[in-house]
């Protein structure tokens, strides 16, 4: 049976300036699903949203965006605004379990409301053509609170429901709860997809092997620490190219002069690549020792330094 790898969305990394990059340097990955579209009390989309989506860089890979939202008037002024740029599908994001998110009644807080997801759904699905896909994690507090929501979405015809097999409360600590999401598919009408701790190939089979009624596989904090995953994962190998470290180095600097353009001062860029190494640090030889040079470097001349030495030290694997 085919699968496809599908990019989750991390907000603050996985944008447009990262997606091309990937895609372009290491590829593996079928479509890429956009960070989400927040507002903030206007109906207004904020200009970086706008350029994230903008149709006129995204011409070279599959892009879906993704609000976050407790409001069927956000919801639907969304998918206007999606729909004037050409997308035809809007993934709903009931999977962020972040506390300030939460709090709000959203994201991984909205799956156990379900009387508010069954009024934005019918009035997207009543209102509108678009179609709708969902992003969930198991619940908040428990597991429980996807299965009761499945009785409200098999009232509609989404495309898929898309779940981390985690809950809101864990945030990213603990493992995930394969389980529990084999009682989603043991339950489910829609198509699900699966999303969770897929870091390496061997994870990746492991679930396959699991989960072989499962053809859509996402791909979240794996991909970041490791853009090379969704290709190697492709081609069936554990074996890095004899470049490894010279495609991720033009990888890097590719993604840095293009952060640095967008962004103004030394500061922001420390910190937008403090965070990335953050994750990129995780496929090193020593992920502490790697990531405490990034935040000792404290201007653009030593970052760059400690990036030469850390992309040496790796190709002498020291």
């Amino acid at each position: 049976m085919s699968y496809q790898l599908l990019s989750s969305p991390l907000q603050g990394f996985t944008d447009y300036i990262f997606r091309n990059a990937q895609q372009h340097f290491f590829g593996g990955i079928d479509t890429y699903y956009a960070p989400y579209i927040r507002y903030n009390k206007k109906m207004v989309i904020k200009g970086s949203y706008q350029r994230d989506l903008n149709p006129e860089i995204n011409t070279s890979l599959e892009v879906i965006p993704q609000v976050m939202t407790a409001s069927a008037d956000e919801f639907l002024h969304t998918i206007k605004y999606i729909q004037s740029l050409g997308y035809t599908e809007l993934n709903w994001n009931l999977g962020c379990p972040y506390p300030m998110v939460t709090k709000s009644g959203m994201g991984s807080g909205l799956i156990c409301n379900t009387e508010k997801i069954d009024h934005i759904l019918d009035r997207a699905h009543t209102e509108t053509n678009v179609t709708i896909s969902m992003k969930m994690r198991l619940g908040y507090e428990n597991s429980n609170e996807i299965l009761d929501a499945f009785a409200v979405l098999d009232k509609y015809p989404l495309k898929n429901v898309a779940i981390h097999a985690r809950l809101g409360k864990q945030l990213y600590k603990g493992g995930v709860d394969l389980d529990a999401f084999q009682k989603c598919i043991d339950v489910a009408k829609h198509t699900l997809y699966y999303n969770g701790d897929i870091t390496t190939v061997a994870a990746f089979k492991a679930l396959r092997e699991r989960f072989p009624s499962i053809t859509h596989f996402m791909i979240g904090r794996g991909l970041i620490a490791d853009p090379f995953l969704p290709s190697m994962i492709k081609a069936d190998t554990t074996v890095y190219p004899a470049n490894r470290w010279d495609i991720f180095k033009e990888f890097h600097d590719t993604i840095y002069s293009q952060y640095d353009a967008k962004l103004s001062g030394p500061t922001p860029i420390k910190m937008k690549m403090q965070g990335f190494w953050e994750f990129f640090s995780k496929s090193t030889h020593n992920p502490q020792k790697v990531f405490k040079a990034i935040k000792k470097a404290g201007n653009p001349y030593k970052y760059r330094n400690a990036v030469e030495e850390i992309i040496a030290a790796q190709k002498n694997n020291r």
